[in-house]
C-alpha cells in the first residue's frame, strides 16, 4: 500500500510518534532462574539435529510432500539462507482429499538446532525478508506463513465458507506437522494484530502443537458492533485532546462540500477508485474512524496538530487522510483484505465507533460495518459465542502464552486476559499504539518476558548477547502488515 507523501501535519505526526515507539529501551539482563509457573502443557523436544540433518536443507525442503520451492534468495544474514515456499493445503481440512490451493510462505533458516518461530501475517505472504521480533531475540529458524483466501492463496472454488478460524488453524497444523521432522527442538507460534489472533486460534484448537505463543496487538471483538471500543475512544488521550477531535469531526462534516472535492481531485491524480461504496460514503467513513485510526497508528502529538475549526479545507483533508487513511476505503485496497472484513462479519467481529456527537451530520448513519465494505452479500450470520469461548479458554488453560499490547491502541480494549498460574502473561506498552513490543515494555516487565520466552524456548543468552538482540530489535523498522486503517 502506499501513502500520500506530501509532509501534512498528520504526517509529522506519524514520524515522531514513531520515532518515540523505535527509541531504545534501556538496559536488560535475563533472569537466570525460572519465574514460577504452571507445569509445561508440552512435551519438550529433544536437543538433537533434524531428519537428515547431513543433508542439505534444499533437498530436505524438496522431499516434503506438498512443498514447492519456489525459489532461494540470497541470505539476508551470514549463516542463514531464506527460501520462498508453496505448500499444498486442502481448501477444506474435513476433506482432506478434496479441493486444494497453494499457501505461500517464506522460511528463514538458521539451523536445525534452532528453535523454529511460525509467524503469522494473518493477511497476505510476504515475498521478502524479514525478522518478527521473537526470531530476532532468540535467533531462531522462521518460516513466515500468509493466511488462506488471501491473494495468491484462494482456492479456485472460492467458497467463502471455508474461510474461518477453525480452518487457518488447520493449516497451521499441517505446517507443522510437515516441518517438525526438519525442526525438531522447540517451536513458537507469533504474529502481529490479526496474525497475533490467527496464533491465538492456532492454539485454541492444537493446545499442543506449540511450546508457546507470543501474540502482538491482538484483540477479542465481542460482535460486529463492540462498544467497548466506543467506551474506550471517549476516554483515551486528555479531554482537551478528544475535545479537538470530536470538533475536527464535525467541521469535516458540515464543510462537506469544500473538503469533499478534494479528496475527488486527490483520488484521480493517484488513480484511487471509489465505486463500491461511492466517494461521499467512503469520506464518512474516513471521518468516524479517524480517531480510532489516530490512536491505532498515531497518539497525542498528532491529535495536538489537529487542524481547528475554520482551518483552510485543504487543510482539514490532508489531516483526516493522514490519519484515516482513506486509500483504504477504495476499491483496490478493499478488494486485498476483503477476506477480513469477511471473517469479522461472520467470525472475528469488529468495533463500534463514537457518533453521537455527529447526529444531524451523517448522510449514512449505522452503515459502517465488516459487511459494508464486502462487494458480495454475506449469507452466513456472525458466529456470537466463538470468540467467547476462545476467550474463555485463553483466561482459563491457555499456558506459555504471552501477549503484548499497547496501552493507547483502541484494539487493546479487546485484549484477552490470562492467568500467571497458567504461565501466561499480559503486558502494555505505556502509551503505546499498535506498534508495541517486547523492547517498547518498561524494564521489569520486559526482563520478565524475556525470562518467560527464553525459558519456554529452551534458549540461553549471556547479557551482552541479549542486549545486542534487542539493539537489533529496537532499531529495526515496525513490521506491521495490516493496512494503516481500522479493521
Amino acid at each position: 500500500m502506499t501513502y500520500p507523501h506530501r509532509p501534512t501535519p498528520a504526517t509529522v505526526a506519524w514520524v515522531l510518534s514513531t520515532a518515540l515507539l523505535l527509541q531504545a529501551c534501556g538496559d536488560a539482563a535475563l533472569l537466570e532462574s525460572s519465574a514460577p509457573g504452571a507445569a509445561r502443557l508440552q512435551a519438550t523436544h529433544p536437543l538433537t539435529a533434524g531428519v537428515g540433518a547431513s543433508e542439505d536443507i534444499l533437498t530436505q525442503l524438496q522431499s516434503v510432500p506438498g512443498l514447492t520451492v519456489v525459489a532461494e534468495d540470497p541470505a539476508p544474514y551470514p549463516g542463514t539462507r531464506f527460501f520462498r515456499l508453496s505448500f499444498e493445503q486442502p481448501t477444506d481440512h474435513r476433506r482432506p482429499h478434496g479441493e486444494r490451493f497453494p499457501l505461500l510462505m517464506t522460511l528463514l533458516h538458521r539451523s536445525a538446532a534452532a528453535p523454529m518461530v511460525l509467524a503469522s501475517t494473518g493477511y497476505g505472504a510476504d515475498d521478502f525478508y524479514y525478522e518478527e521480533e521473537p526470531t530476532k531475540l532468540l535467533e531462531a529458524n522462521q518460516l513466515a506463513v500468509g493466511h488462506r483466501f488471501f491473494t495468491p492463496s484462494r482456492p479456485a472454488s472460492s467458497n467463502w465458507r471455508h474461510l474461518n478460524i477453525w480452518q487457518s488453524a488447520n493449516d497451521s497444523h499441517r505446517i507443522i506437522q510437515a516441518f517438525k521432522p526438519l525442526y525438531p527442538q522447540r517451536w513458537l507460534h507469533t504474529g502481529i494484530s490479526k496474525g497475533g489472533m490467527a496464533a491465538v486460534y492456532h492454539r485454541y484448537f492444537f493446545p499442543a502443537d506449540v511450546d508457546a505463543t507470543v501474540a502482538y496487538v491482538a484483540p477479542n471483538s465481542h460482535g460486529v458492533n463492540d462498544v467497548r471500543y466506543e467506551d474506550f475512544l471517549n476516554r483515551v488521550g486528555d479531554e482537551p485532546c478528544r475535545t479537538r477531535l470530536r470538533a475536527f469531526q464535525r467541521e469535516v462534516l458540515v464543510r462537506r462540500e469544500e473538503v469533499l472535492p478534494l479528496m475527488e481531485e486527490w483520488a484521480a491524480t493517484n488513480g484511487f477508485t471509489f465505486h463500491h461504496l461511492g466517494m461521499d460514503r467512503a469520506f464518512e467513513f474516513s471521518v468516524i474512524t479517524g480517531p480510532f485510526a489516530m490512536w491505532q497508528f498515531g497518539g497525542a502529538r498528532a491529535c495536538a496538530l489537529t487542524p481547528p475549526p475554520g482551518a483552510p479545507a485543504a487543510d482539514l483533508f490532508w489531516f483526516l487522510n493522514g490519519i484515516a487513511v482513506t486509500q483504504g476505503y477504495s476499491d483496490a485496497d478493499l478488494k486485498s483484505i476483503e477476506p477480513y472484513y469477511y471473517q469479522a462479519a461472520t467470525e472475528l467481529g469488529a468495533f463500534r465507533a463514537p457518533t453521537q456527537h455527529l447526529s444531524g451530520l451523517l448522510r449514512y448513519p449505522g452503515q459502517y460495518s465488516p459487511a459494508a465494505l464486502v462487494s458480495f452479500p454475506i449469507t452466513e450470520p456472525f458466529n456470537p459465542g466463538l470468540m467467547r469461548r476462545v476467550e474463555h479458554w485463553v483466561h482459563h488453560w491457555g499456558g506459555q502464552m504471552l501477549f503484548i499490547n499497547g496501552a493507547n491502541d483502541p484494539w487493546s480494549t479487546g485484549a484477552f486476559t490470562v492467568r500467571e498460574r497458567n504461565d501466561s502473561f499480559r503486558f502494555d506498552v505505556p502509551n503505546g499504539n499498535h506498534l508495541a513490543n517486547i523492547t517498547r515494555l518498561p524494564e521489569a516487565q520486559r526482563a520478565v518476558a524475556l525470562e518467560r520466552l527464553f525459558s519456554w524456548m529452551d534458549v540461553s543468552a549471556t547479557p551482552a548477547q541479549l542486549q545486542s538482540r534487542l539493539d537489533d530489535a529496537a532499531l529495526a523498522p515496525p513490521r506491521m502488515r495490516v493496512p494503516r486503517f481500522p479493521l
